[in-house]
């Protein structure tokens, strides 16, 4: 039988909050963790664990909602609870992909429109479960989630509010920063050389003279990472 989704609710509005509380209580999959009206009442039972989804308000009294979504990775539970994102303005939408909200949802919200986000929310915990470990990675691309093979990608460079992801045969440009995703690929032979550049080290065609070479690509390699750089290939070098 399939376990249900823990969910919490952070949103200072009492109305909304009941609101999103009673979708919650008619989806099967979901079930009800605990309710907030603020993001740091919340933190005790973000650092206990065993939270899925986090429905998060953006217009909240001291941090507000995408700053809180923001450090869920700094956690102790890992991984971090998945977020829907919530607003009566789509004015915050890129901010929210940037800090890898699953959905943005803009109030008045239907249940048709919260039962489509949590879906979405479902599928990508039960894709979690079913595959290795950090084989692939989930993209954004404009509205749609792209996977990605993590073996596939040679090296991903920051680009503003966007990153590009190049490999072999294709390049996606996804939203997100560079930091989120040198988070996911922790334990994989991948390596930040560069504020702007992320490279797969078992990719790497050319080094010479400590810069780095992916066909056309060169990348340097800059002074607060060479040391690094320099002791995975000093047998080499």
């Amino acid at each position: 039988m399939e376990r249900t989704l823990n969910c919490l609710v952070i949103d200072d509005d009492p109305e909304v909050n009941a609101y999103v509380c009673e979708m919650i209580g008619q989806t099967p999959f979901l079930t009800l963790d605990g309710t907030f009206d603020h993001a740091p009442a919340a933190l005790p039972t973000l650092e206990a664990g065993n939270i899925d989804l986090l429905v998060l308000d953006i217009n909240l009294p001291g941090i507000n909602g995408v700053s809180f979504a923001a450090t869920l990775r700094g956690l102790t539970a890992y991984p971090p609870p998945k977020v829907i994102l919530i607003s009566g303005s789509r004015d915050y939408a890129v901010e929210g992909y940037k800090v890898d909200a699953v959905d943005y949802l803009v109030k008045p919200f239907s249940y048709e429109e919260f039962y489509k986000a949590v879906s979405k929310v479902r599928a990508m915990i039960q894709l979690r479960k079913a595959a290795p470990l950090g084989d692939f990675l989930f993209l954004k691309v404009e509205h749609d989630l792209v996977r990605v093979n993590i073996a596939d990608i040679s090296f991903i460079e920051s680009a503003k509010d966007y990153v590009k992801v190049c490999c072999r045969d294709k390049v996606i440009t996804a939203l997100s920063t560079l930091k989120a995703i040198e988070e996911r690929l922790t334990g994989h032979r991948f390596m930040r050389v560069h504020r702007s550049f992320i490279v797969n080290l078992d990719k790497i065609e050319q080094i010479q003279h400590l810069t780095i070479r992916f066909g056309k690509t060169i990348i340097p390699v800059t002074e607060q990472y060479r040391e690094a750089f320099k002791a995975e290939f000093r047998e080499w070098l």
